[in-house]
């Protein structure tokens, strides 16, 4: 089986497809207003009746569990609301500072193919990031994308050390897509402390700002939709008015 960096990530749409919606949510959004649009949605994409939906939202602090999520992981279960999330992967920390995309895409008019569409994700991070300078990285065993942090003591045995910048989990029903990816900005990080993240001990958790960049979510969502179109094919922006109000007051 060849590794997903060999894999192609070129998931551009049957030639006559509708440009895939491009919706930013004000605001923060309750994830479970979030999972029962995005359930709703994907529904709808697979009858026929709506287009495929690339939705911008952020979140109030949150932990989601995966399907492979394991007790263990949840150090703090009382610091922050904890979901099921449905998707793959284990835990996660969703919160104010970080751009969530969530990916609603019908695979049938793409490619069937769930290794690849993985790929196609962490190469629409890598060439978001690549925007600011910032070198992301996939790693074979691990999904997500990661930044090499020289500046800081390498592991035991030799190995730089490398910290998670963004997360990946998805869900197929009917081959189309929901959840998606995660890119922290600006969140705080001392949140993620919470869980163990993807289970993963032995890598810590940065942000564009931790790295030192200025980058503000504005900044971050010119960048996620154009390189989004080098590797899905065309987005059109649409307004949040056009559906539920589901902003949520922070605090």
């Amino acid at each position: 089986m060849p590794a997903r960096s060999q894999l192609k990530t070129g998931f551009l749409p049957l030639q006559g497809s509708a440009p895939v919606e491009w919706r930013i949510e004000p605001g923060l959004t309750a994830y479970p207003d979030a999972v029962a649009l995005m359930e709703a949605r994907a529904e709808a994409i697979r009858a026929g009746t709506a287009d495929e939906l690339v939705w911008l939202v952020e979140h109030p602090p949150l932990y989601t569990a995966g399907t492979s999520a394991q007790a263990r992981d949840l150090i703090q279960p009382d610091r922050f609301p904890v979901f099921a999330a449905g998707r793959g992967g284990e835990y996660t920390y969703h919160g104010p500072g970080q751009r969530v995309a969530y990916v609603m895409l019908d695979l049938k008019r793409r490619r069937e193919d769930v290794r690849a569409f993985v790929a196609a994700l962490e190469q629409w991070i890598i060439e978001t990031l690549a925007a600011f300078n910032v070198r992301g990285e996939r790693r074979e065993d691990r999904v997500g994308v990661w930044v090499v942090r020289p500046d800081r003591p390498p592991l035991p045995g030799g190995a730089p050390a490398e910290d998670k910048i963004a997360a990946i989990g998805i869900r197929l029903r009917k081959w189309v897509s929901f959840h998606g990816i995660a890119i922290n900005v600006e969140p705080d990080l001392s949140h993620f402390g919470g869980i163990v993240p993807c289970g993963i001990q032995d890598h810590g958790v940065t942000s564009l700002v931790d790295l030192g960049l200025p980058v503000t979510m504005a900044d971050l969502d010119v960048a996620l939709k154009t390189a989004f179109e080098r590797v899905f094919g065309p987005a059109a922006a649409s307004s949040p008015a056009s559906g539920p109000d589901l902003r949520q007051a922070a605090g």
